[in-house]
């Protein structure tokens, strides 16, 4: 791939990590099929995170806009080393532009195997070699029936790997359900988990039904946890959204507050 892009290094900002926000713009156009998100601007979630103490955000590429990474390309260069990002490109993508959102900030490319249009399997093979020449992570936001399948993928191809919304080990799933094998497995490759989007695991506000599943997917990881949001959460109407700090709150009454602390501090070290 030649050599690479020379990444901005990280700004100073208020120390904590959102590492799961999306960024809308109402006037961009969405793929087809897909719901038109409300206008969510980066100066909007920043406001919001400052409040709690968050200075980084790592935005990702929401799946309405497909592999058009502009808006989220366009805001990391605004405040070049404050935020970092996770990108959805298609598999003949130019090497010059992988370098470019690497200087930018990108530092993975997202999975979707939930959405009937995501990318899956195949796609992360095949960029698989690129991805690692860059020091890339690969994030999948997935199913827990589909964990084996994620980690056989990462043990063939060496890939760090992010499992979005709390590996997806929802309320209702069982004990000795298969998927927490795998998930151990998983931590065995070295995986990240993403403590974020518990209302899209089976679970109502304040999500104390989650408060187990936290516990134990952080025994699993270690120190390997990092928080996000999911802002603006799109699963509900713009109106209705939850409050921004009420989505932290799960993380330190499930592990306690200097655990919590650890894990709001923890994307420094994965999104370097």
């Amino acid at each position: 791939m030649g050599a690479l892009a020379t990444s901005t290094p990280l700004r100073d900002a208020l120390e904590g990590w959102d590492t799961h926000v999306h960024v809308f713009d109402a006037a961009a156009p969405v793929q087809a099929g897909h719901y038109q998100p409300a206008h969510q601007p980066l100066e909007r979630i920043e406001a919001e995170a400052a409040k709690l103490g968050v200075g980084h955000l790592v935005l990702v590429q929401p799946s309405v806009y497909g592999t058009d990474n502009r808006l989220v390309l366009d805001a990391l260069a605004r405040e070049p080393g404050r935020h970092r990002a996770v990108v959805v490109v298609d598999t003949d993508i130019a090497d010059s532009e992988l370098h470019t959102m690497h200087a930018l900030g990108v530092r993975g490319v997202r999975f979707n195997l939930v959405s009937p249009v995501g990318n899956g399997a195949q796609a992360m093979q095949a960029l698989a070699p690129r991805l690692k020449a860059l020091g890339w992570h690969v994030q999948w936001y997935a199913a827990p029936a589909q964990l084996a399948q994620i980690a056989q993928l990462h043990a063939q191809t060496g890939l760090p790997c992010v499992l979005d919304h709390l590996a997806g080990m929802h309320a209702a799933l069982a004990q000795d359900d298969a998927a927490w094998q795998a998930l151990a497995r998983l931590a065995d490759l070295g995986a990240w988990v993403k403590l974020s989007g518990w209302y899209r695991l089976q679970a109502v506000a304040p999500y104390a039904e989650l408060h187990g599943a936290i516990r134990r997917v952080a025994g699993l990881m270690g120190e390997r946890l990092v928080w996000g949001s999911d802002w603006p959460h799109t699963a509900f109407a713009p109106h209705a959204m939850p409050a921004y700090a009420s989505v932290w709150e799960p993380v330190v009454e499930a592990l306690g507050s200097a655990r919590a602390d650890k894990v709001r501090m923890a994307g420094a070290e994965l999104y370097r």
